[in-house]
């Protein structure tokens, strides 16, 4: 792909768009900044906070750690984290330089400052909207369909940002993501230049190896990560597993490192990166036979996203795992071929494991999508494949893709629902 092709300046734009840096769970943290901003706008710390999101807003943060908070979870946690002591300047690492005497103050002000959680009646799967209150004014903050995207900034009566918000996309303010196909994100990966996405990745692979490492080393959550690699030393399909899931066994459960996400997901930004990265150190590629690898693995993993979107009740964890099996076979020295092979064979197996938030079985399903990644991409060299009409496969790639984000996006609207329902229950 020539640089004179429109093309290559929007895929570098959408990567240097999804890989950004966050600390913590993504929905938590955005409630967190959410409350952040509200915060500065009131001008003081609130006395009391409103806090009002989306069924998959109260999914994706019921069951997880705040980071920097003491171990708590939930939406009040981190409404009060970003309230009292966030840095909204900071965005997606708004807790980032929080320090000890703060968090200790933290517990005292969840205990003794009213804060209301409502299930918002929205058509938008990804909603926050924070209300914070002094003795005598308010402020009111917005954040519709992606993590950083304030749509309404308020004091008292007066409007200080006002943007239309567009229940059709949930991508809008982005680089249009239609110009994603495999075929051209393998062209892409073949001809960037790699000082265009140097700084991305290497941010990628320096924070998602710091916390996969520290995921095996230390207790965390279910210790996914150390289950599988247990008598698995050298074998490294295990460590592409293992050390994947322990990055999310230390994220889920309150570590303070922070990862680089894809698509809004830091789960999915260590599932596209992670194997990718262990296969090429233990197979001695070269540094930027890796960075090629990677954008690979981060453009498909945002192609399948794109259609299925950023919240569903999809797992997000089988898109990465796909965008991490097309890594792996560039690696290899597969292209097109073997890498639309490759995506269809794993989406063909795994396309139906469910969303139920973030939680520590979280680490478990990315596992299970590294896996089955794996085995579509040993299938296609073994020379065997799905087919289409086997299922929800179609012939070519893209009428595949298409078929999974209808599937997700569409198909499984009631069954969203339906998990909302039961978690909210228990």
């Amino acid at each position: 792909m020539d640089k004179k092709d429109p093309r290559y300046d929007q895929f570098t734009a959408i990567l240097k768009e999804e890989l950004r840096p966050a600390m913590g769970c993504t929905e938590p943290i955005a409630i967190a900044y959410a409350a952040a901003k509200a915060r500065a706008v009131l001008g003081s710390v609130p006395v009391k906070l409103r806090v009002e999101v989306s069924g998959n807003i109260i999914k994706n943060v019921k069951s997880v750690v705040v980071p920097h908070t003491g171990g708590l979870r939930g939406i009040q946690a981190a409404a009060a984290a970003g309230a009292l002591i966030g840095d909204a300047d900071a965005e997606l690492e708004v807790l980032s330089n929080v320090t000890e005497d703060e968090i200790g103050h933290l517990a005292d002000y969840i205990k003794n400052t009213p804060i209301e959680v409502i299930y918002a009646d929205t058509p938008h799967i990804f909603d926050i909207m924070i209300t914070a209150f002094s003795d005598v004014d308010f402020s009111y903050v917005r954040i519709v369909d992606y993590h950083t995207n304030l749509v309404t900034v308020m004091k008292n009566e007066e409007y200080l940002l006002d943007k239309e918000t567009d229940t059709a996309s949930d991508d809008k303010g982005l680089t249009d993501r239609s110009c994603l196909s495999i075929e051209g994100i393998v062209d892409f990966a073949e001809s960037v230049d790699v000082e265009d996405m140097r700084e991305v990745l290497e941010t990628q692979i320096e924070y998602n190896m710091a916390i996969a490492e520290e995921g095996l080393r230390n207790k965390y959550g279910a210790n996914i990560g150390k289950t599988i690699l247990r008598d698995r030393e050298g074998d490294l399909n295990f460590m592409m597993r293992a050390y994947a899931a322990a990055a999310s066994d230390a994220r889920m459960n309150g570590c303070e490192l922070p990862v680089v996400i894809n698509s809004g997901s830091g789960n999915q930004g260590i599932t596209t990166s992670v194997p990718v990265i262990i296969y090429a150190g233990e197979k001695g590629k070269s540094h930027e036979e890796l960075l090629r690898a990677l954008t690979v693995a981060n453009l498909v993993t945002t192609h399948l996203k794109t259609g299925i979107g950023r919240l569903s009740a999809y797992c997000g964890a089988v898109s990465a795992g796909c965008g991490a099996a097309a890594g792996l076979m560039y690696l290899k020295g597969g292209r097109y071929e073997a890498i639309a092979h490759t995506i269809v064979n794993a989406l063909a197996i795994d396309s139906g494991i469910i969303c139920d938030g973030a939680k520590a079985s979280c680490a478990a399903k990315i596992a299970t999508a590294v896996e089955t990644g794996l085995l579509g991409l040993a299938m296609y060299e073994d020379g065997n494949q799905f087919f289409g009409g086997d299922g929800i496969v179609k012939k070519g790639v893209e009428n595949t893709i298409r078929n999974v984000g209808y599937l997700a996006r569409r198909g499984m609207e009631q069954t969203d629902k339906e998990i909302i329902r039961i978690m909210m229950e228990s």
